[in-house]
C-alpha cells in the first residue's frame, strides 16, 4: 500500500510528490495524458514565448522613438510554433519527466478512478493508498450558445498551435486569457474583437485598472464588446458569424476564427468521485477545507481542480502544503491572502491583496492612491506611459492593503508589494525605502508619497 497517491501530474502533483518522497513516504502519481499538467504544456510557458514574439513584432512596427526607423515583415507563425513546441518539450523534460526518477516515485500511466475512499482503479487494475492528492487540473469551458459546438472553433489550448496567423479573430471572453491572445494574435496581424458579457473588462479589478486597460488595448485597434447576450453562432461561407444583442440592439460579427476564452472546468467528471463520497462544488469542483482535505479526510485537493487561484505557484504551494500535512501530526492552513496575479499583456497588469472595491465591501475604511504612470520616470524614458499604479491602505492604521499595477514589468514590480501586503508594512515603510532609479519598481514608493504628497512636485529621488 502506498502512502500518497497523486493523481495528476502537474505543478501541484509534483510539490507534493517531491516534498513526500523527502519525508520518506511511498508515492505514486497517475496520469491519463502528457506529463506535466497546464502549465507547461499548454499554458504558461507557451503562451507567454508566443506573447514575447508578439511584443517584439509590434515594436518593431510601433515604436515611441523619433529618429528609429523599424519595420517587420509578416511573421510566420508556423516558425514560432515550432520554437515554442522546442521550449516547451525542454521544460516538461527537466522540469517535470527527469524528476520522476531523480525522486523515485511510482509513476502510473492511465485514467484513474475511484472505486471506494482508499482505492482507485486505472487500466483495470487497482491501487490502495492512505492517501490521495486529486490534482487533475482544468479544462476549457465551452459557453451553451446555440450553434457554438457545430462550428470548428478555438480555445486558449489550440489557438496556439495555429500556424498561420487568421486575417479577423472574435474572442468569446474578456479575462485574463482572452487579453493576452486578443493582444498577441492583434500583434501578429489579426483584426480582434473581444466580446464579454459583463459590463466592463478585468472586472476583478478596479474601475481605473479596467478603463487603463481598455483604453491601451482599444488604441491598439483591438474591438471590445462589453453587456454582450450571445443569441447564436454560424458558419456561412466560411466565416463565422456571432450573433448577439448589445444594449438592446442586434448585432452580427464575421471572423475567420472564432476562440473561446470564457474561464475554466475542473476535470472532475471521469473520477467518479461519488464513489469515494467525495463532494463537489455547483461547478463540479473538488470543495476542500483550510486544510485542503475533501471531506473524506484522507482525500486532498490542490490546484485548478478546487476553482481557486489558477495559478501554477498557487498548485504548487497548495501540493507541498498537503504533503506537509499528510507528513507532520500538526496540520497548516492553507494562506491565500497575498497571491499575486499576473497578466501578460503589454503594459501588463498585476495585483495583489484586496482591491479597493473589496476592501470596502468587507467594511474597511481604507485611502487609495493612484499614480498615472506619466509620474514615473522610467515611463517617461522608454516613452510608454499607458499605466498606472494603485495602492490601498487602511485608512486607520495605514497598512498595506492591496496594490495593482499596469505597467511595463507589473509582474516583477507586483513582487515588493506582495512581500508589503505579506508581513503587514505601512506606506510610511515603503516611503522609508530607497528605491533604484529609473526602474518601474520606484512606483510603488511614489505611489506611497502621494497619499500625502505631490510627487509631481518632488526632484528626482526625494522623498
Amino acid at each position: 500500500m502506498y502512502d500518497l497517491i497523486v493523481i495528476g501530474s502537474g505543478a501541484a502533483s509534483f510539490s507534493a510528490a517531491i516534498r513526500a518522497v523527502e519525508g520518506g513516504a511511498k508515492v505514486a502519481m497517475v496520469e491519463k495524458g502528457t506529463v506535466g499538467g497546464t502549465c507547461v504544456n499548454v499554458g504558461c510557458v507557451p503562451s507567454k514565448t508566443l506573447l514575447r514574439a508578439g511584443d517584439i513584432q509590434r515594436t518593431a512596427n510601433h515604436q515611441p522613438f523619433k529618429g528609429l526607423n523599424l519595420s517587420a515583415e509578416a511573421p510566420d507563425l508556423s516558425k514560432l510554433k515550432n520554437q515554442k513546441d522546442a521550449l516547451v518539450n525542454q521544460l516538461r523534460q527537466e522540469k517535470y519527466e527527469n524528476l520522476i526518477e531523480d525522486y523515485g516515485f511510482e509513476f502510473i500511466k492511465g485514467e484513474a478512478s475511484f472505486v471506494d475512499e482508499k482505492t482507485i482503479t486505472v487500466s483495470g487494475e487497482k491501487f490502495s493508498t492512505k492517501h490521495f492528492l486529486i490534482a487533475t487540473g482544468a479544462s476549457p469551458a465551452i459557453p451553451a450558445i446555440p450553434g457554438l459546438s457545430e462550428i470548428d472553433f478555438l480555445t486558449s489550448t489550440t489557438a496556439l498551435d495555429l500556424t498561420e496567423v487568421p486575417k479577423s479573430i472574435a474572442i468569446i471572453g474578456a479575462g485574463y486569457v482572452a487579453m493576452e491572445l486578443g493582444q498577441l494574435f492583434r500583434n501578429l496581424g489579426s483584426e480582434v474583437t473581444l466580446l464579454q458579457r459583463s459590463d466592463r473588462v478585468m472586472k476583478e479589478y478596479d474601475q481605473e485598472i479596467s478603463d487603463t486597460v481598455e483604453k491601451v488595448l482599444i488604441d491598439e485597434g483591438i474591438k471590445i464588446k462589453t453587456g454582450v447576450t450571445y443569441k447564436k453562432i454560424d458558419e456561412v461561407d466560411d466565416k463565422k458569424r456571432i450573433h448577439y444583442i448589445q444594449s438592446g440592439a442586434k448585432h452580427t460579427i464575421e471572423a475567420d476564427e472564432v476562440i473561446v476564452a470564457a474561464g475554466r472546468n475542473p476535470n472532475t467528471t471521469s473520477l467518479k468521485l461519488e464513489n469515494a463520497g467525495v463532494e463537489l462544488g455547483d461547478a463540479g469542483e473538488v470543495k476542500t477545507n483550510e486544510y485542503l482535505q475533501t471531506n473524506v479526510p484522507h482525500i486532498y485537493a490542490a490546484g485548478d481542480v478546487t476553482l481557486g487561484p489558477q495559478f501554477v505557484y498557487v498548485a504548487a504551494y497548495e501540493g507541498g502544503l498537503v504533503a506537509k500535512n499528510i507528513l507532520q501530526e500538526e496540520k497548516q492552513k492553507v494562506d491565500l491572502s497575498t497571491v499575486p496575479a499576473v497578466t501578460f499583456t503589454n503594459p501588463s497588469i498585476a495585483s495583489v491583496g484586496k482591491t479597493e472595491q473589496q476592501a470596502i465591501k468587507e467594511g474597511l475604511e481604507v485611502q487609495t492612491s493612484v499614480l498615472p504612470l506619466e509620474s514615473v520616470p522610467r515611463a517617461l524614458a522608454n516613452q510608454e506611459m499607458n499605466g498606472l499604479f494603485k495602492l490601498v491602505i487602511d485608512a486607520n492604521t495605514k497598512r498595506l492593503l492591496g496594490a495593482q499595477v499596469v505597467s511595463e514589468n507589473a509582474g516583477d514590480v507586483i513582487y515588493a508589494a506582495t512581500l508589503a501586503v505579506k508581513f503587514n508594512l505601512t506606506a510610511d515603510d515603503i516611503k522609508d525605502t530607497m528605491a533604484p532609479y529609473l526602474t518601474m519598481a520606484e512606483g510603488i514608493k511614489l505611489a506611497s508619497l502621494s497619499f500625502d504628497k505631490d510627487v509631481s512636485k518632488l526632484s528626482c529621488c526625494a522623498g
